[in-house]
């Protein structure tokens, strides 16, 4: 069990999530972000299942066939578009992404970018998060304008770096949106 790197791994994850939320205005988002992290059910398959360049959630998958760590952090926390997943109100009831308010949407792309620098460490470019994004981005159940928000953002910092991209978040984005 490794517990305390897990600690540190999830603690330094937060700081740069808050450090982004700050840098937008979201303040609240910054300092709320991933509390769930820190709960047994979360913190126990981290330490568990810990490998520090990935998430321990997929092991956890792979070793049970669930990862249960992964639906409770879900269904707790709003930036993730997995929390907006409904059934649909056509006719046919299917299951499908809801459109995420625009301040979860931004929180979103500030857990993708720190995720990345937390994951890849050194070998992060601003580029590193819209080439995780475009490689899962045919599986995704996500509301179409939220997916372009999404993609917008993470384009924006691949073609201009982080404090144009958040610049443009405030000014853009989130002005009188929250």
């Amino acid at each position: 069990m490794k517990a305390w790197e897990h600690f540190k791994t999830i603690t330094h994850h937060k700081k740069l999530v808050r450090k982004a939320c700050f840098a937008v205005g979201l303040y609240w988002q910054g300092l709320t972000h991933d509390l769930s992290k820190y709960s047994p059910v979360e913190f126990m398959v981290g330490a568990k299942y810990y490998q520090g360049d990935k998430s321990p959630n997929n092991a956890e998958r792979l070793a049970t066939g669930i990862s249960l760590a992964w639906l409770h952090h879900k269904g707790r926390n709003k930036h993730h578009f997995e929390y907006w997943i409904d059934y649909s109100i056509d006719g046919d009831h299917r299951m499908t992404g809801m459109e995420m308010p625009v301040k979860y949407v931004v929180e979103m792309y500030c857990d993708r970018v720190a995720a990345c620098k937390t994951y890849q460490k050194d070998k992060y470019t601003d580029d590193s998060a819209l080439i995780y994004y475009n490689k899962g981005k045919g599986k995704y159940l996500m509301h179409e304008k939220t997916a372009a928000l999404l993609e917008d953002m993470l384009q924006h910092l691949a073609d201009y770096g982080e404090e144009k991209t958040n610049e443009y978040i405030r000014k853009n984005i989130l002005c009188n949106k929250k």
